[in-house]
């Protein structure tokens, strides 16, 4: 049964003695990591009694020490990774921009889990005085805490949910994951709320995650990062499916929940159409999102950490998925981002390509605007294909599979 393979290989004393790779891009650099799960294995037999979910994110922050100790680093401003048992291929990049320090960091972590077939990718997007700070302990907390959650909701679903995965194993699939990542972002906003050593009450950062197991593709986004599929429409033709929500105070849902809780929402004279969050009283924190880890000063007053999940099954038609900040989004529409990264002959320059591109409209479309930091990951699912494409524009959220 799949549920019980995949426990086995999580919780088995025997793990085959393998390295997962890791392309992370935290500002200008990208560090390698082991796996997870073979420190995991081997500090629960060393830690008896102590938290499973204590004993997994102390592994996993042990591995990402010894990577570093060991130079398993490049130090450059993108990267790319190649999985050695699929077809996928990943390239990253991430450009700082004129407010000051990258406040931007992006995360792809390959056999996530310890599994084949599985692939983890992050992008998160800082804001406010520890903005930088915060961004990077979320990328760092979420994939060891997602991974506890995920083994934990399995375990506990074994029985439950048999005759269910039986009959509809997709089903039982996205519901382990969905509850895993509302579990991880709740955990992971909470220890930011009580770490001692970073100030998130008037900080935070966006948080749009994805995990790919098989053909199986399931988003997690909190804030306005987007994540936007290429698929092949029945003429051929290559187009843009938006997969997330951009989560701004402007969405009537969003601000009745925030109005609800006492929160204010207006735009200020010199920024039409922006609106932002601000406390009952006083001029604080003027937020232009409705959703987001950290900026516990508003928490209280309708801006929430609870990640939309959605699920969506990758299929011959579909080419690749960007995740990026909205310093793309800002200048580059759907159409045109799937268009640049199609059009790059050499994937490993695919998401430089669309940094770079973001960076020249910066400059004619927000002249005298400070540029905002501009971050891309592109994940491709298949083979290069060798024909042209031509490019149409559609719906951007035409098809997408909203579960929840």
């Amino acid at each position: 049964m799949w549920t019980m393979s995949i426990v086995g290989r999580f919780l088995g004393s025997k793990f085959q003695q393998k390295q997962s790779k890791v392309v992370e891009e935290d500002q200008e650099e990208m560090v390698l990591l082991p796996s997870f799960l073979d420190g995991l294995a081997r500090t629960v037999s060393m830690k008896k009694g102590r938290n499973q979910m204590d004993v997994g994110r102390e592994a996993a922050e042990t591995m990402a020490r010894d990577a570093k100790k060991n130079e398993m680093v490049l130090s450059n401003s993108s990267g790319t990774l190649k999985p050695n048992k699929s077809n996928g291929f990943a390239s990253i990049c991430s450009k700082k921009g004129e407010k000051g320090i990258n406040q931007d960091c992006a995360i792809v972590w390959e056999e996530f889990g310890c599994q084949d077939d599985m692939i983890f990718c992050g992008i998160f997007d800082g804001h406010g005085p520890w903005g930088h700070i915060v961004a990077k302990r979320v990328k760092e907390s979420v994939p060891p805490s997602l991974l506890c959650n995920w083994q934990k909701a399995l375990s506990l679903g074994l029985h439950d949910h048999e005759l269910e995965t039986e009959l509809n194993p997709n089903s039982h699939q996205f519901d382990v994951w969905k509850q895993s990542y509302l579990k991880t972002y709740a955990d992971v906003d909470l220890e930011l709320k009580h770490h001692p050593g970073i100030d998130s009450f008037r900080s935070g950062t966006t948080a749009l995650t994805i995990i790919k197991q098989g053909e199986h593709l399931v988003v997690a986004n909190v804030g306005d990062s987007r994540a936007v599929l290429a698929t092949t429409s029945d003429d051929g033709t290559v187009v843009p499916l938006q997969l997330t929500v951009d989560f701004k105070p402007s969405i009537p849902e969003e601000a009745e929940r925030i109005r609800q809780c006492n929160g204010r929402i207006f735009s200020l004279r010199d920024e039409p159409g922006v609106y932002r969050v601000w406390m009952p009283d006083g001029n604080t924190p003027g937020l232009a999102l409705s959703r987001a880890m950290g900026d516990h000063c508003v928490k209280e007053f309708g801006l929430i950490s609870v990640p939309d999940v959605t699920q969506r099954n990758v299929t011959k038609k579909d080419r690749f998925v960007i995740l990026a900040t909205d310093g793309v989004w800002d200048v580059i529409s759907n159409e045109e981002a799937v268009e640049i990264v199609s059009s790059t002959e050499e994937r490993e320059k695919s998401a430089k390509k669309l940094v770079q591109c973001a960076v020249r409209a910066w400059k004619y479309k927000k002249r005298g605007i400070a540029m905002d930091d501009i971050s891309a990951v592109c994940l491709f699912f298949h083979p290069k294909l060798s024909q042209q494409v031509d490019f149409v524009k559609v719906s951007t959220f035409a098809g997408t599979e909203k579960l929840g």
